[in-house]
């Protein structure tokens, strides 16, 4: 049973991107694909280290949210931008800490530290756009991301660093980027469907 529940949460987190996809379909919003790209660098990082770790319920997660980067790159290609930000040179400095940490120490769980904080910088200035602009989030993705982290930690049967972080991560910071933009539409008397189209750039 908990076998499932890795596997149905983990296509619970590819379903979670549908809506910004289709964003980005629409011409709604404008991923720069260069921090994408570094997205999909700092998850394969941390999908190898689970996975090597022996924690195959997170790898498939965090697999899943690689799948889910890398597909806004290849969308990104013909409808984002690109523009190299401070952002992506601290995304791009934290893979390779990861690697190299985890390569001289023997330890897959410093990698997987370094990804986390790494991804922690990266969605900081998300929070504040979020606050500042709520209209022009997608919110229901970050809604659905909760689901599939929740049925990965509750599919693991033992817990450590290397299985327990990056779900707990993802789960904490996708239900506070939407809690905060659904309070701050509330607060505003902006509706909670989007409209207008903005650009994902993180500087």
């Amino acid at each position: 049973m908990k076998d499932v529940l890795a596997i149905v949460g983990a296509v619970a987190t590819l379903l979670a991107a549908m809506p910004y996809l289709v964003d980005i379909i629409l011409r709604k919003t404008k991923p720069n694909i260069v921090s994408w790209v570094n997205w999909t660098l700092l998850t394969g990082v941390g999908t190898a280290a689970a996975y090597v770790a022996g924690e195959w319920q997170t790898a498939i997660q965090t697999f899943a949210v690689m799948i889910w980067v890398m597909s806004v790159v290849l969308l990104g290609l013909r409808y984002g931008v690109a523009k190299f930000t401070r952002f992506d040179a601290v995304c791009q400095a934290g893979a390779l800490a990861g690697i190299v940490l985890w390569l001289a120490l023997d330890s897959p769980a410093a990698a997987i530290i370094v990804v986390v904080l790494i991804d922690l910088i990266g969605a900081l200035p998300t929070l504040r756009h979020a606050w500042i602009d709520p209209d022009e989030e997608t919110w229901q993705t970050f809604v659905y991301a909760i689901v599939g982290p929740l049925m990965t930690i509750a599919s693991l049967t033992a817990y450590s660093v290397e299985s327990l972080l990056y779900p707990v991560y993802f789960l904490v910071i996708n239900a506070a980027i939407a809690a905060v933009v659904v309070y701050r539409r509330q607060q505003l008397g902006i509706s909670l469907y989007r409209h207008g189209i903005h650009e994902t750039v993180h500087e």
